[in-house]
């Protein structure tokens, strides 16, 4: 009787361990995110009986560890989540399931997205979350609009809202208020270097690194450098811009969705989120497309109830409520409530309906991702800050930027034709 409960103790230990579903992802990873993740997660659990065990990972380090598991044949992690460079580059390197036989009922994924989770016929990754970076803006601020410009030209897109026009709007509000009115995130967790790299470089060169020191890059550093003289000083010390939105230190901010939209939140009828404005190469824009895939030569029956549930629609407008990240299902659309969501969901929509639109991805750059950023980064000190020759500057580091795609062998984001 006693080795027959042994046995029996073993056996229902053995399913348990089967159903445990180790989850790393690189996204969710701020404390706010991760305790809603958690909470999630824990309700999941507690409906199917499927134990969930939520891992965050910087970027470079999820990618070594499926790579060392895949390697010693003895795979731990058996679902992820990852951006699309990130979960790209793991399927290119084999480590990832095909997916292309996956069928989650109930869902219509985005078809915009879907050409973006293939590596060559294999389908590695699902879709899960979507995000941009917008500009939300105190409807005080449209008292000081720069003449010929209207709040309809702001909000949906025309080809009146360029980056002229935010020059002389911010010049405006500081002249009309004795206060600068414009803000960026420049501060050490800020994500001031996807404004450079996605938004401003391809609105003005048609691309985000390939003419990095091109004659129209000199162009637009020579424009920054005047806008910058109407940007709140503070901005050095600023991550998140919803804060500074909500003390009222400045009218206009860019920022991620997801870092404006506490300010969205707490004063709807304040704010209003909007496309950002164009350049002379189209209105360049960043669309962060996260998804969830599992790896290969683990049992995926487990993590696809958990893929299924993280990619309902009730589970999308549940973390676009909390956290701020859009939905990728269809199905999701209909069940935003009115309020501060639809605030942002207006201004992302209205930012990809642009006929101008130069859109760009994150490039997939693995362990160097950082070093990419951080070029950006430097490039603005020394040109904005330091008032180094935008010539000398971009001459030096442009060289720098184009070996960091040879050395991870990651092709250059090429322009849009169409542009030139």
């Amino acid at each position: 009787m006693r080795r027959f409960l042994i046995v029996m103790i073993l056996a229902a230990l053995v399913v348990f361990s089967f159903a445990k579903v180790n989850f790393g992802s690189t996204q969710m990873t701020p404390a706010a995110e991760r305790e809603f993740m958690i909470r999630k997660l824990g309700e999941f659990s507690k409906a199917s009986g499927v134990d969930v065990e939520f891992l965050n990972f910087e970027y470079t380090d999820l990618l070594s560890r499926l790579e060392a598991e895949q390697k010693a044949g003895k795979p731990v992690l058996n679902l992820v989540a990852d951006l699309q460079s990130g979960l790209y580059t793991m399927g290119a390197n084999g480590l990832l399931a095909d997916l292309s036989g996956v069928l989650l009922s109930g869902k219509t994924f985005v078809q915009t997205f879907e050409k973006y989770t293939y590596v060559g016929k294999e389908k590695v990754f699902i879709p899960w979350l979507q995000a941009t970076y917008a500009m939300a803006i105190n409807k005080k601020a449209f008292e000081y609009l720069p003449k010929g410009l209207t709040m309809e030209d702001v909000t949906n897109a025309t080809e009146k809202w360029t980056y002229d026009a935010l020059l002389q709007w911010a010049k405006n509000m500081q002249e009309k208020t004795r206060q600068p009115q414009l803000g960026f995130p420049l501060g050490p967790k800020g994500l001031w270097h996807r404004f450079l790299h996605g938004y401003i470089y391809p609105s003005y060169t048609g691309a985000q690194a390939v003419k990095f020191d091109s004659v129209k890059a000199i162009e637009m550093w020579n424009y920054l450098k005047e806008l910058f003289k109407y940007v709140h000083p503070a901005c050095t010390t600023w991550d998140n811009m919803d804060q500074p939105l909500l003390r009222n230190e400045v009218l206009i901010a860019w920022d991620h969705t997801a870092r404006i939209k506490q300010a969205i939140v707490e004063k709807p009828n304040d704010f209003v989120v909007v496309p950002v404005p164009r350049g002379p190469m189209g209105r360049g824009y960043i669309i962060v497309l996260a998804g969830i895939a599992i790896p290969k030569n683990v049992d995926m029956t487990e993590p696809l109830k958990v893929l299924d549930f993280l990619t309902s629609p009730e589970t999308q407008i549940a973390i676009l409520e909390n956290v701020g990240f859009f939905p990728v299902v269809q199905e999701a659309a209909g069940l935003i409530p009115e309020g501060a969501l639809k605030v942002l969901a207006q201004g992302v929509v209205n930012q990809s309906a642009a006929k101008d639109s130069v859109v760009c991805f994150i490039p997939g750059l693995g362990a160097k991702g950082g070093e990419f950023s951080e070029t950006y980064r430097l490039a603005f000190t020394r040109i904005v800050f330091n008032d180094e020759d935008p010539v000398k500057v971009i001459g030096e580091l442009g060289e720098k930027i184009r070996q960091l795609f040879i050395e991870v062998d990651a092709p250059l984001p090429e322009p849009d034709a169409s542009l030139f």
